[in-house]
């Protein structure tokens, strides 16, 4: 019988596989050689927040190639909820670096005691030396967090109209003179805003400073900083001589003291 003859474009077809094959286990063999030599195993982690006191010991001696860089990112977040974002990076051949981000107070939450919150409506609580800034307080969420934990976001109607209110009153140069002293949240449809006219006079207390209280309601919030900003235009003069003003109609209500 007459033999049938592998042409050459399937003979290197076959070689070129074989080739591969043996590459690639080749390959994988000095890949799971290297990964275990002590060259490669975490002697040291480096931190951009050195004055922090952070322990990190059970990372020391792993492999660097077999650290789960975003698990390990997620399991220190819950462990330091004060920071924002936590990325750690590799150092080859045996070194971590790990960044720590700070959250930003925007306000303090009132509830069995006081919380940090950020823009992103999560609370926390301030690390350990740094001074407590002076910020807004936000009342009223006692029965809508009743058990708050520190590194949880909570996305709450009323928790976040009032960073919002907050957020839009401090970017409006227009209130740059005015302080926001506290935001009561505890109804929804009358969510109010108490600004501070006048800062800290010498010899004065606290109990002593004008507040003029805004009705804001829950909705249209940046629209409403917008026609509060015009009437403190418009009134500038008359700012203390005024009880409240209420936004929550589609016309400003102004309501002054009674005269004396």
């Amino acid at each position: 019988m007459k033999k049938h003859k592998i042409n050459l474009p399937i003979k290197l077809a076959i070689l070129g596989l074989a080739i591969f094959i043996a590459l690639f286990f080749i390959i994988g063999y000095l890949g799971v050689t290297l990964k275990n030599l002590n060259y490669f195993k975490i002697k040291d982690i480096a931190v951009n927040k050195p004055e922090a006191a952070f322990d990190f010991s059970e990372l020391l001696g792993r492999n660097i190639f077999n650290i789960d860089l975003k698990k390990e990112s997620r399991y220190i977040s819950e462990l330091y909820p004060v920071y924002k974002n936590i990325r750690l990076f590799r150092i080859l051949p045996n070194r971590l670096f790990i960044s720590f981000t700070e959250r930003n107070p925007l306000a303090y939450v009132k509830l069995y005691r006081y919380f940090c919150v950020d823009s992103d409506a999560t609370l926390f609580d301030l690390p350990q030396g740094r001074l407590a800034p002076d910020l807004p307080v936000i009342i009223g969420l006692e029965r809508k967090i009743p058990g708050p934990k520190p590194g949880r976001q909570y996305n709450i109607k009323e928790l976040i109209t009032a960073l919002n209110i907050i957020k839009e009153i401090e970017t409006n140069s227009l209130f740059k003179e005015y302080k926001i002293e506290r935001i009561d949240v505890v109804n929804p449809a009358n969510i109010s805003c108490f600004i501070q006219l006048s800062g800290y006079p010498k010899g004065r207390v606290a109990a002593d400073f004008q507040v003029l209280e805004v009705k804001m309601g829950q909705d249209d919030i940046s629209n409403k900083i917008r026609v509060l900003a015009g009437l403190f235009t418009q009134l500038k003069d008359d700012i203390s001589n005024i009880k409240y003003i209420d936004l929550r109609f589609k016309e400003p209500v102004v309501k002054f003291k009674d005269a004396s």
